[in-house]
This record gives C-alpha cells, structure tokens and sequence, in this order.
C-alpha cells in the first residue's frame, strides 16, 4: 500500500508516461530521411533498403557494448555508419544528428500529464529519470522539475538502481522517501523498488505486471495518482 505521509520527492519517468514515445520517434526518423534525401542522397537510397537501419544499429550495439545507456552515441554513430556505407561525407553525421534529436524533442503529451506535473509540483520536488535522451527544457517541462538524470548522462540506465539512487540524491532525500512514477514495470518499477522508493505504476493500456514485488499504487493515468496523493 502507498504511504503518502513517507513522501518527499517524486521521480518520474518521462518516455510513455507524459508522453507517447513511438510517433515521437517515427516523425524524427521521418525528418532524418528527408534531411539525407537534401544533403545526403546516396544514404537516403541505401535507407530504404528493408532493414538496412536495423542492421547497422545491431552491428553499432555489437561494437559499443559498454554505451549501451548512451542512445544519443548510438544513434549518432549509426548515422555515421550509414552515411559512409552509402558512399556520403560522414563528417554529416554530427548535422544529422542534430538534426533528429531536435525533432525528437517535439514531444506530445498525454492529455493529463501537463495539468498532474502542476499539481504534483505545487506539493514536492520533481526529479526526471529517464533512459531516453529528452530534454527538460526542450520539452518545456523545466518549469516544473527541478532536476533531471539521464542514463546518457550518468553512465547507467534503469532498471540500476544506482540511477534511482542518483533521483533520491538530487532531490536531496532518502531513496525510501521518494515515489517514482513510471509505466515501465521493468525499467520504472523494478528497478525502483530495488533502490527502496515507493512505485506509483502509470498502466495506461492495461498492461501485465510480471514481477513478484508489486507496486505501491497502480493507475491509469497521472491525474489519478493526484488523486490518490490527495492534491
């Protein structure tokens, strides 16, 4: 059961809990290919052999075993990858990059994440852990928290309970003193039940629940978790 009177700090995951990352990403990929056809038409026409991008990931994944946190130096490098197979400059990887993380950064959000952040706000520290590579100002939500971890940044990605750890620090608490609100049950809720937070579950398409630790509190969607806080 949640215990509300224990929370000082909320952490919150951002990809797929404020906002749906998968048009996000398709609409970036989209933009990227248009930029390649302008300044890099050779790797346009490579790109749409089926299954050429996914290949050049997994080979780039192969040979950076240790950055896999760091999507921001994955992505890059396929570009680059892709860019010299095709026969292009790839010294465009850096602009293309650019890029496609300018537009990955035109996130839309969830109807009810922008009114939760205000009210969750107005009563605790917010705290973004994300996996991704979001920006808190680029998506317009430094307003509302007042620190940010990465895995990108801090070397480590979720499930570790080392980054959640990191949330607590920058919230300036205890880990047991700090909700984490996500809709990842492996990546949100296991990894922050280890670190000892409390886990608020945001299971917008009813999904499973695998793992035996449960979730302090399971919702449908943010403003019900206001809700159940009482604010």
């Amino acid at each position: 059961m949640l215990s509300t009177d224990k929370i000082r700090a909320i952490s919150l995951d951002l990809d797929d809990t404020l906002w749906p990352i998968k048009p996000i990403m398709v609409n970036a990929e989209r933009v990227l290919r248009s930029w390649f056809r302008e300044y890099a038409p050779q790797t346009a026409v490579l790109c749409e052999q089926p299954g050429i991008q996914a290949k050049v990931r997994a080979d780039v994944v192969a040979r950076f075993p240790g950055q896999l946190h760091d999507l921001g130096l994955l992505r890059r490098e396929s570009i680059r990858v892709l860019l010299s197979q095709a026969g292009d400059d790839p010294a465009l990887a850096e602009s293309a990059f650019e890029i496609f993380h300018a537009q990955r950064q035109r996130v839309e959000f969830f109807a009810d994440a922008l009114p939760a952040l205000e009210r969750l706000s107005q009563h605790w520290p917010l705290v973004a852990v994300s996996n991704g590579t979001a920006d808190l100002v680029q998506t317009g939500l430094s307003r509302y928290f007042q620190a940010g971890v990465s895995a990108q940044s801090f070397g480590v990605a979720k499930p570790d309970p080392r980054i959640f750890e990191e949330a607590a620090r920058l919230a300036g608490v205890g880990a047991a003193q700090v909700l984490h609100v996500g809709d990842d049950a492996e990546l949100d809720g296991k990894g922050a039940l280890a670190s000892g937070m409390q886990v608020a579950w945001i299971n917008r398409f009813n999904h499973s629940w695998a793992h035996t630790a449960k979730p302090h509190v399971e919702v449908s969607e943010l403003l019900a978790l206001c809700d159940a806080l009482g604010v």
